[in-house]
């Protein structure tokens, strides 16, 4: 589990494929791996991780992180399409005692959403986001959603997807920023509204009533 506040930006130092999977190396900083284990999830532009390797070297401020990612992931997400010295975003899963300052994520990407339009001022970026219709209806605006892993708040939705609204810090922590048109980024909607959308309509197809005969 995650919250989407994104803590830092990944190097890739390599993204191998060999037999449907793919070997996704990063480079981060040293602070980001204290305490990691074997095992442990790892949020990379918002896809659950399972760490298989990992160096904190003690010579210097970086290490290396090193994951498997199965076909399904690359089929769903934007892992796949990563090369060497792509910046991604990196969230370790939340612990005991973690500020929520976003909202829960489960690092299960349901789609990509393609970037149809950047508009940059001097201090934001505004971005239009297209989504495939099957998602879209759990997108409301200023409700939650998880974009390359980054908890956001939704701006204006149209039919064919919704916009985003990015601060300074955003722009300064997570990859967004550096999107540009026809980027495909991740996607989890939130949690709580699938639940309550999926319930509210399988509520009125269950109590509908037929026409009289």
């Amino acid at each position: 589990m995650f919250t989407g506040i994104v803590q830092t930006q990944a190097s890739v130092v390599s993204a191998l494929l060999n037999d449907g999977v793919m070997r996704l190396v990063l480079s981060v900083g040293n602070e980001h791996l204290q305490q990691l284990t074997i095992g442990a999830s790892i949020a990379v532009n918002g896809c659950c991780l399972t760490v298989v390797h990992f160096e904190a070297s003690h010579s210097d401020v970086v290490g290396q992180v090193s994951f498997d990612v199965i076909d399904e992931s690359l089929k769903l997400t934007n892992l796949g399409q990563l090369k060497c010295g792509d910046k991604v975003n990196f969230e370790r899963s939340v612990t005991f005692g973690t500020e929520l300052g976003g909202h829960i994520v489960s690092g299960h990407i349901h789609d990509m959403a393609t970037v149809e339009s950047v508009i940059k001022t001097a201090d934001n970026v505004k971005i239009k986001l297209l989504l495939d219709a099957v998602w879209t209806k759990y997108v409301f605006y200023k409700g939650f959603i998880s974009v390359n892993g980054a908890s956001l708040t939704v701006g204006e939705v149209d039919e064919d997807g919704f916009w985003l609204h990015l601060i300074p810090e955003t722009l300064s922590i997570t990859n967004i920023g550096q999107t540009k048109r026809g980027d495909r980024l991740n996607i989890e909607v939130d949690q709580q509204t699938y639940t309550i959308v999926n319930t509210v309509e399988h509520y009125l197809r269950k109590n509908t009533l037929s026409p009289m005969g």
